[in-house]
């Protein structure tokens, strides 16, 4: 792409993403988003098309921002448990690096907020089911090996899932239940060891 209209692109989709991050998307207008990137109106529909072409591409910036770093854990080698260590850490990194992305794929709000309505929310759903399918194909693989007992990939995968997105919404506390970096890092590990001790042969 050349140069300039890559910068505006780039405009356009940072200056998006901090208006839908302060304001229902029903309430953001093409101008609204034009004057905060400091473009043209025109060039939000040159480029995108319309306001929900242009959520949509902030979502897809979110999704694939999302497989970058699970990518790192489900790519390299090693046992299904050290590949579950691996998703908890990529997955923290990936908060720590993109929050709000992290906030539109963990906890996304009604599909009423996207101004392309279910088609985006059932989006966003269906990338999280596909990486939490990676999940779960890395326990039934555990399990097919003999290195875990007999369970339920689907349902252990759903409850490791869970208990990462809870463990990292104590960072957005704003009281003295509030964890940073470190003591997350520690508590994603705690809670991994404990499913994963109970995922062990007996």
């Amino acid at each position: 792409m050349d140069p300039r209209k890559q910068r505006t692109v780039t405009a356009l989709l940072s200056a998006a993403e901090e208006l839908f991050r302060a304001h229902p998307a029903d309430d953001v207008t093409v101008d609204d988003i034009a004057a905060r990137a400091g473009v043209a109106v025109g060039s939000l529909y040159n480029h995108f098309g319309s306001k929900a072409g242009l959520q949509a591409a902030v979502v897809e910036n979110a999704l694939q921002a999302d497989r970058t770093y699970m990518d790192r854990a489900y790519l390299r080698s090693g046992t299904p448990l050290q590949q579950l260590y691996a998703a908890a850490d990529a997955y923290l990194d990936f908060y720590l690096a993109h929050p709000d992305y992290f906030r539109m794929l963990a906890f996304p709000g009604a599909p009423g907020q996207y101004a392309a309505g279910h088609e985006l929310a059932d989006r966003l759903a269906r990338s999280v089911h596909e990486q939490n399918e990676r999940l779960t194909d890395a326990l039934r693989r555990g399990v097919d090996a003999g290195e875990l007992r007999p369970v339920d990939p689907e349902a252990v995968a759903t409850v490791l899932w869970a208990s990462w997105n809870g463990v990292i919404s104590l960072h957005w506390r704003p009281d003295a239940l509030r964890r940073e970096e470190g003591e997350l890092r520690t508590l994603l590990a705690t809670a991994t060891e404990v499913i994963a001790n109970g995922l062990l042969p007996r």
